[in-house]
């Protein structure tokens, strides 16, 4: 068999055994888009108005104030700006940093329909056990995904270079229906989702299989860090304390004036050191982000990471997981990634179609083939 054919047919094939996960991948990727954007938008018609006035109130203060203790508190340095506090599933709420009055909850809806569709993307929806066989499915035809659009690239090329050859493969035949239809929209959509499409699949199977996670370490020649390992930590206390936060805080702050965003665990084991992370754009720009650890009595910095400070593995690694969503380029990466997402889905559709049409064909060859010969008529 030529080596054209070979890679033809192991497209084809691999095509149709993950066909139907890669459509839930790519569907839910294109649902999952503007995420953090549509999240913003709804909770913004869930807030009353914060009124600046005088001095904030203190951290500790607010934080003691809540009826529980929250597992992330997200500041930002505009005047007025609420304190996000965030109690993990149980939802999210806003605070006025003057009174401490709460000014609005979370939009529940939005979120939990946003983890409904990530689960969906990472673990085909299911929960506790049942995730480790899902994400083995999910990585296999992650990784099949990525030998189609390789293999495509390839067999996208045509035997004879030509202005109409090219024309076949880049642009749209409005007029062609069928079987053409299929073909051409297969063609240009592959064609002009292919670089962004490699990315976003490619990093997807680097957060899929360690041997992929290793395989970026030794590219840059570095060795992929230790997971573990240690003494064990405390327990968290039951009652946590929030005492001399606000030290802790204003501390951090001097690590990175220009800081946007400010995110920190407020209850931990109390001998350990406090993190806390300052971002000077949102999501999706780790060489902006900035991570200090505290002495909690002391307020003395243990440690400052700057992304420029990791190793260039670490570094291409953590781009990685941005490039997924497109979120590395900002909004106009996202909606690149959600637009190849969604050529993805057509993608799954035309090569399904047409390998149905050529599992009809092949059915109709062979009833010809085998068909008895009439006998010859009688001679009148």
């Amino acid at each position: 068999m030529p080596f054209r054919k070979t890679i033809f047919w192991l497209h084809l094939i691999s095509g149709c055994v993950a066909g139907a996960i890669v459509l839930v991948m790519s569907v839910t990727g294109v649902l999952l888009t503007y995420e953090r954007q549509m999240i913003d938008w709804f909770d913004r018609g869930q807030l009353a108005a914060a009124k600046p006035g005088g001095q904030p109130m203190p951290l500790e203060a607010l934080l003691a104030a809540q009826a529980a203790p929250p597992t992330t508190v997200t500041l930002r340095p505009e005047a007025g700006a609420p304190v996000l506090l965030a109690y993990g599933r149980e939802g999210t709420v806003y605070v006025d940093p003057y009174t401490g009055a709460t000014l609005g909850r979370g939009h529940a809806g939005i979120r939990k329909f946003f983890q409904s569709m990530t689960s969906w993307h990472r673990w085909l929806g299911q929960e506790g056990s049942g995730r480790q066989m899902a994400r083995a499915i999910t990585g296999a035809c992650n990784l099949a995904f990525l030998f189609l659009v390789v293999s495509g690239l390839y067999i996208w090329m045509p035997r004879r270079w030509s202005p109409a050859s090219v024309r076949a493969i880049t642009l749209f035949n409005g007029k062609a229906t069928g079987k053409a239809r299929d073909f051409n929209w297969h063609n240009v959509i592959g064609f002009w989702s292919l670089v962004p499409l490699f990315f976003v699949v490619a990093s997807g199977v680097v957060m899929s299989y360690p041997w992929a996670n290793a395989l970026v370490y030794k590219m840059t020649g570095h060795d992929v860090p230790a997971l573990g390992g240690g003494p064990p930590r405390e327990g968290r206390p039951s009652t946590p304390s929030f005492e001399g936060i606000d030290r802790l805080v204003e501390v951090a702050k001097q690590q990175d004036p220009s800081w946007r965003i400010l995110t920190l665990r407020p209850a931990g084991p109390r001998r350990a050191p406090l993190s806390i992370t300052l971002d000077r754009a949102e999501r999706g720009r780790p060489d902006l982000r900035t991570t200090v650890s505290l002495d909690r009595a002391s307020a003395a910095v243990v440690k400052v990471e700057r992304f420029s400070d990791q190793n260039a593995g670490r570094q291409l690694r953590t781009w990685l997981r941005w490039i997924h969503t497109g979120e590395a380029g900002g909004v106009l990466g996202q909606t690149l990634a959600g637009a190849v997402s969604l050529g993805a889905v057509f993608l799954v559709y035309t090569g399904i179609a047409l390998s149905l049409r050529r599992f009809a064909a092949w059915i109709r060859r062979r009833k010809r083939e085998t068909r008895p010969v009439d006998e010859a008529a009688p001679v009148s």
